[in-house]
């Protein structure tokens, strides 16, 4: 059995990452791999029902309640979801994953990231994302983009400073671990970003496609 193969993308609001995720799992399948696309918080039915309450607007809470509820639903997400998908040698490609915890619970809250890093260990263990996609736009264009679509959730009413704390802390993740995370900018048109996307697929598990 082929092993599967983990895809996480990431981003501010905004940055693109929904869209881009459509014609990346089309990509794959048209590659002959089986994909399981998913998403943070969320995944699912308990992930679904915290999320819920992570992106109401009418709610506040503490930023460490917020963290702890984001890893809950990580631990029910890699039990229900990630973990039985790799094991049956599917691909699994998130809107989302631990590097957001790290971006928005640790740039944008401020939250210590030691303290992350130690649910992050207790939770996933060594298990990390073969591959991050990071959608990379200014924190202006982002939210003008966001303004366009829909009625802002929890996270979207925050403020450019909390926006730009957040892509500050990506751009910090995209330093440290640049075998994984890869960096498309996400400013030029759809069609320049799918290409990007898949120079980097091919470029780094083009083994595992052709």
């Amino acid at each position: 059995m082929n092993k599967g193969k983990f895809i996480t993308l990431e981003g501010i609001d905004g940055a693109g990452k929904s869209t881009q995720l459509i014609w990346l799992t089309e990509f794959l399948q048209r590659s002959g791999q089986n994909v399981v696309v998913t998403r943070e918080p969320g995944g699912t039915l308990l992930g679904e029902k915290l999320r819920d309450l992570l992106l109401d607007s009418s709610l506040t809470m503490h930023a460490e309640t917020e963290v702890l509820l984001m890893f809950a639903a990580r631990r029910e997400h890699l039990d229900k979801v990630i973990l039985p998908a790799l094991a049956r040698g599917d691909w699994v490609v998130s809107d989302r994953f631990t590097d957001a915890s790290f971006a928005y619970q640790g740039g944008g809250r401020q939250v210590e990231t030691a303290r992350l890093e130690t649910l992050e260990q207790w939770i996933q263990g060594t298990l990390q994302p073969d591959l991050t996609l990071y959608f990379d736009v200014p924190v202006a264009l982002g939210m003008t983009r966001v303004s366009r679509l829909k009625s802002a959730d929890r996270f979207e009413k925050e403020q450019t400073d909390f926006f730009q704390r957040v892509r500050e802390a990506y751009l910090k993740r995209v330093k440290k671990f640049p075998d994984r995370i890869h960096l498309i900018d996400s400013t030029q048109s759809v069609e320049v970003v799918q290409a990007a996307i898949k120079h980097t697929i091919e470029a780094t598990l083009v083994a595992n496609i052709q």
